[in-house]
């Protein structure tokens, strides 16, 4: 099973946890991606996610289907939140369960790594003195 969206409500980890349960899982691995207070020195007040959203889910079903076909996953969860997010606030929740926790760990990391290069998000930082519009990606 793959669950791919792009949501502008809050994301929810036991959802995805859930969407990704399995009684031949040996491991489930959950990434949470939040808003953070700084960023190259200055102080964030808050992100806004913006998204080419059919050209996004294109793209996150590709990755799936990549971790899918190389790490065995069971199943596959990715949600990525759009809108103003505040401190703390959850950006992106990617959750995957495989026999083994080796490669859950690889697909997890494989999959955050790959959204950030290929996946057409796009954030605005909110710093106390303006603002600035930055890819999503590294």
């Amino acid at each position: 099973m793959i669950d791919i969206k792009i949501l502008s409500e809050p994301l929810n980890v036991e959802l995805c946890t859930a969407k990704v349960q399995d009684d031949g899982a040996g491991g489930i691995v959950v990434f949470v991606g939040t808003v953070r207070n700084h960023t190259k020195g200055k102080t964030v007040r808050c992100l806004e996610f913006e998204a080419y959203e059919s050209m996004a889910v294109s793209e996150m079903q590709k990755i799936a289907k990549t971790i899918e076909e190389k790490w065995n996953t069971y199943h596959v969860c990715m949600h990525h939140r759009v809108g103003s997010l505040g401190i703390q606030d959850i950006a992106v929740i990617i959750a995957v369960s495989c026999a083994h926790r080796k490669a859950a760990f690889e697909a997890c990391q494989y999959a955050i790594d790959t959204l950030k290069q290929t996946v057409p998000i796009w954030k605005k930082e909110i710093f106390e003195d303006g603002e600035e519009w930055v890819s999503a990606h590294p």
